[in-house]
């Protein structure tokens, strides 16, 4: 029997003999009332009222242990790592097949459209997370988280006031769960979906006990927390371990945008003014000719008429 075993058997015992030594002390004091002698009557009275403040140490007792007596048991008796055997797998030799006359492959119709396979509803981690791993201890397949608890608020033990529904504004939020058997130094992740999309993620090194309790949170901005339905799940390794939801409701409240300091306006670039082109020399024109004079023709004599 581990230590949480013993916590949980000693809460029942507790239970049941509250609830049994005010149940005699119940009937003790009813009864005293049919006795005749005053002095019987009255120790039988005292008797009663003795069990029922018995009853009332025994549930106090238990509500203290249901709070209290994990953490402070694993506080004395820290719990050691339990070495696990690995089996080794035999590789059974196949039949080998001889080689048979091939037909020639024949030309297929590639379809356009080919059908997206859907997820198969079991949490997985996404390639890009399992890049981030720094770890190399090989995880415990052993290893057990309780369910998630989700709290605005967390004590350094356990969630304060845990809830499954939350109304907005939240600024943080904590999933608080125990866990055992886990090895120091394995990765282990936790992945937070809003509405089955990847908001906020950390994998690293379990930096913790064997056993214990443990969180992951998540801080963003307050305009971040959309409402809808958010999911936590928690991996060792490769190995799922546990997932816990809680919704959320109402609008967050929006961003107070920042004052950003005007732009400076940068001066145009001065268009430097094109020189007019230098005019181009006309040509002179040539001298016209002067007119030389005609010489006037002389005058013709005409024979004078004979006597």
């Amino acid at each position: 029997m581990d230590i949480r075993s013993g916590i949980q058997a000693a809460i029942a015992i507790a239970v049941v003999g509250a609830f049994f030594s005010a149940l005699i002390g119940y009937r003790s004091i009813r009864s005293s009332r049919k006795i005749t002698f005053f002095r019987l009557r009255q120790q039988q009275t005292m008797r009663g009222w003795r069990l029922i403040g018995l009853a009332v140490i025994l549930a106090i007792l238990g509500v203290a242990l249901s709070r209290f007596g994990e953490p402070v048991a694993y506080s004395y008796f820290p719990p050691s790592p339990t070495a696990t055997l690995t089996q080794t797998i035999t590789i059974t030799p196949s039949i080998t097949l001889t080689p048979t006359i091939s037909l020639t492959p024949t030309i297929t119709d590639t379809p356009l459209i080919t059908d997206t396979p859907t997820s198969t509803g079991t949490p997985f981690l996404p390639l890009a997370i399992e890049a981030l791993f720094e770890s190399s201890v090989t995880p415990n397949p052993d290893a057990v988280f309780s369910p998630i608890q989700f709290s605005t608020e967390y004590d350094g033990v356990n969630a304060v006031n845990p809830q499954s529904f939350f109304q907005n504004p939240i600024k943080h939020m904590y999933g608080v769960f125990t866990y055992d058997q886990m090895l120091p130094g394995v990765q282990w992740t936790a992945l937070w979906f809003h509405d089955g999309d990847l908001v906020h993620y950390e994998t690293k090194p379990w930096d913790g006990t064997t056993g214990g309790y443990g969180y992951t949170d998540w801080n963003p901005d307050l305009s971040e927390w959309l409402p809808g339905t958010y999911a936590v799940e928690i991996f060792v390794g490769m190995d799922w371990k546990v997932v816990g939801q809680f919704v959320l409701e109402g609008e967050p409240p929006t961003a107070v945008p920042t004052a950003t300091a005007p732009a400076t306006r940068t001066p145009a670039q001065t268009r430097t003014p094109t020189m007019p082109p230098t005019p181009s020399r006309t040509a002179t024109p040539s001298r016209t000719p002067t007119i030389t004079n005609t010489p006037r023709p002389t005058d013709t004599k005409w024979p004078t008429k004979a006597p």
